[in-house]
């Protein structure tokens, strides 16, 4: 019965295996973004963060599943599902990005975009960092910190690159070339919200290091 019981069950570290892989699919998704923003393929950039996205839903779904069927887990089930969703969730705006690109036609993009999106990349890595460190947060708790605190800079950091990105956009085209302007402000928009969402993942391995160091 307790063979039986184990098969079943999934084990608690797949929990930790399944934030490794949705962390590494971010970094992926995150990489195609700079590409994408490169000008270089934006066809086939777009059509690998698409594959990205299907397969990061499916992590996703296996993580609500795991929950579900789990007796006992690493965290709180809350706490489990809000991390995961997070990741997600940040995938899903690289995607909704590259779909703007994709609606608009865009193929120029701003010094200002590539470099956030070299952020976004950054951010991504530092998430990868935390999965395995989560394995044990008391032990790693002072270098979850910094991965999240140094997140947080990112974030702010294009912040900074959003608002002077639209500030010479509009003086370039804002007047001459509107649609240009259109376009770009869309682009930098789902751009920022990527960094927001990588924010929101700190935010969920913050909250996991408080509750469990």
């Amino acid at each position: 019965m307790a063979g039986l019981i184990t098969t079943i069950l999934p084990r608690e570290d797949k929990f930790f295996d399944m934030f490794a892989r949705q962390a590494g699919l971010l970094v992926e998704a995150a990489d195609a973004l700079v590409g994408l923003l490169d000008g270089g393929d934006t066809q086939g950039a777009r059509e690998r963060i698409r594959q990205i996205e299907t397969a990061a839903d499916d992590v996703i779904r296996e993580v609500l599943r795991a929950v579900r069927r789990s007796f006992v887990t690493p965290f709180d089930r809350s706490a489990i599902t809000a991390l995961a969703s997070s990741m997600d969730d940040a995938v899903d705006e690289i995607w909704h990005t590259a779909k703007t690109v994709g609606i608009y036609r865009a193929t120029r993009f701003e010094p200002q975009m590539r470099q956030s999106a070299e952020l976004a990349a950054q951010a991504a890595r530092l998430i990868a960092e935390a999965m395995p460190l989560l394995r044990n947060v008391g032990r790693n708790g002072a270098r979850l910190h910094e991965i999240t605190e140094g997140i947080v800079h990112l974030e702010s950091q294009a912040d900074t690159l959003h608002d002077q990105g639209l500030t010479a956009l509009f003086e370039a085209h804002g007047e001459r070339e509107p649609m240009v302007f259109f376009v770009g402000r869309e682009v930098y928009r789902y751009v920022e919200r990527v960094l927001d969402r990588m924010q929101d993942v700190a935010d969920e391995i913050q909250g996991i290091v408080i509750d469990h160091a």
